[in-house]
C-alpha cells in the first residue's frame, strides 16, 4: 500500500506513546489520519499538530466506537489503514495472601474481565468495524483494500508474575490474528500484530531513571528501551508491504521476560 494524502487512517490509544508515534509516522507520509483515545486533551492535542481528527472513543462500548468511525469517516473517509494500539494492564496475582490478615484471595473477575474487554474485545470490535468499512472500498492498483496492525506484547508469550490477565488478553490478539487475515483475505485486507517488548512509553514515563535503566540492561541488545518511534516503523512496513499478512511480530531486542 502506497501511503500518501488519498489514503485514511484509524488509530486507536492514538494520543500518546506506540499509537501517537504511529499517528505522526503516518501524518508524514501525507496520510489522513483520526485518533480513538479517552485523553481528550492530549489527543486534541496531537490532531491538531497532524491535521487530523480527534475521536473521544470508549473501545469497550460498541455506540462510542461506532460513533468515532462516524466521526472520523466524515471528516476523512472510509479508513484504509487500522491501527489498534489502545491497552492497559493491571498487575495481581491469580491468588494471593492478604498483606494485612494473611487470609488467602483470588483474583477479583471484574478486574481480569477488564483487562479482557479493553485489551481483546476492544481491539476485535475495532477489526471487525473498520473492516466492514473497508469493504465498502474498491481494491488499489497494488490489490490492496486495508492494513489493520494491532498491538499485542511479549507477556501474551511469555507472562511474568501478576500478568495472567494482561498475558491472556494480548495472547488472544495473537491468537486471533491468523484467522482473522483468513476471513479477510479474499476481501483484499491484511492483518498483522506487533508484540512490544519494554518500551518507552507514558506508562515508565514516571518511573526512577534507576528502574528505567535497570529494564533497559535486561534486553540483550540494544540494552534500552525501546522507542515508539521503532514501534511506528515496523507498522508502517506491515501496512506497505502486500505481502506481510497474518503474521505476529515480536520487536523487543530478543528479551525473553523473566518470572519477575
Amino acid at each position: 500500500m502506497k501511503l500518501d494524502s488519498s489514503i485514511s487512517a484509524v488509530v486507536t490509544g492514538g494520543a500518546s506513546g506506540l499509537g501517537e508515534a504511529t499517528a505522526r509516522a503516518l501524518a508524514a507520509h501525507g496520510v489522513k489520519v483520526a485518533l480513538f483515545d479517552l485523553q481528550e486533551e492530549k489527543g486534541e492535542k496531537v490532531a491538531k499538530d497532524i491535521g487530523g481528527v480527534f475521536c473521544k472513543v470508549n473501545v469497550t462500548d460498541d455506540a462510542s466506537v461506532d460513533a468515532g468511525f462516524a466521526k472520523a469517516r466524515a471528516a476523512i473517509g472510509q479508513e484504509r489503514i487500522l491501527v489498534n494500539c489502545a491497552g492497559t494492564g493491571n498487575a495481581i496475582k491469580t491468588a494471593s495472601r492478604n498483606k494485612e490478615t494473611g487470609a488467602p484471595e483470588s483474583f477479583p473477575l471484574d478486574k481480569f474481565n477488564l483487562i479482557i474487554q479493553i485489551n481483546l474485545v476492544g481491539t476485535f470490535r475495532c477489526i471487525a468495524k473498520s473492516a466492514a468499512g473497508m469493504m465498502t472500498l474498491d481494491p488499489l492498483p497494488d490489490g490492496d483494500r486495508g492494513a489493520i496492525v494491532n498491538t499485542a506484547s511479549v507477556a501474551g508469550e511469555d507472562g511474568q508474575i501478576g500478568q495472567a490477565a494482561y498475558s491472556a488478553s494480548k495472547a488472544g490478539v495473537i491468537g486471533m490474528t491468523l484467522p482473522i487475515a483468513r476471513d479477510l483475505s479474499r476481501e483484499a485486507i491484511r492483518i498483522n500484530t506487533i508484540l512490544p517488548g519494554i518500551f518507552d512509553t507514558p506508562l515508565l514515563a514516571g518511573a526512577p531513571e534507576k528502574v528505567r535503566q535497570a529494564l533497559g540492561a535486561q534486553v540483550p541488545f540494544p540494552s534500552r528501551l525501546g522507542q515508539p518511534d521503532e514501534y511506528a516503523n515496523l507498522a508502517l512496513t506491515m501496512i506497505q508491504n502486500g505481502y506481510f499478512n497474518g503474521e505476529d511480530v515480536r520487536l523487543d531486542g530478543a528479551i525473553r521476560m523473566a518470572p519477575r
